[in-house]
């Protein structure tokens, strides 16, 4: 076995969201926009669902799910180290996501992401489409 195949087995998904200094870390490397320990200890709060992916304890990985439990849920917080990128973690993410989700929403339930760049093509696998009716829209405060 190549020493890259040895570290992707050593990567474990547990179904718990990372700690606020974890989740300031990982938003910083990949590129996502950045959170106050503030923000980031109000938001994690109200996490539904969320995974961490680990190597050797350390948090490696990150993806949830915010909403409100019914009619909406909002896939966020995508996020893998950029060394582990490109290797199929995306993926492990959103299939314990997606689990999830069809386990737990009801049918009627509005499920939307914001993808960036070529994230698309991921999320299109799990039936994540452009609306053709609605922009996505936001701002910050």
């Amino acid at each position: 076995m190549s020493e890259a195949a040895s570290r992707e087995t050593a990567i474990e998904l547990a179904e718990r969201f990372p700690d606020v200094a974890d989740y300031c870390r990982l938003r910083a490397l990949t590129g996502l926009s950045v959170k106050s320990a503030e923000a980031a200890r109000r938001g994690l709060a109200r996490t539904s669902y969320g995974v961490s992916l680990l190597q050797d304890g350390a948090v490696v990985g990150m993806g949830r799910i915010v909403g409100d439990d019914g009619c909406f849920y909002f896939v966020v917080d995508i996020a893998v180290v950029p060394e582990l990128q490109g290797r199929g973690l995306g993926k492990r993410i959103m299939d314990a996501l997606d689990a999830w989700l069809r386990a737990n929403a009801p049918a009627t339930a509005h499920v939307s992401l914001f993808a960036d760049g070529d994230a698309k093509h991921l999320y299109a696998k799990y039936g994540f489409a452009q609306s053709d009716k609605s922009v996505g829209m936001f701002y910050r405060v």
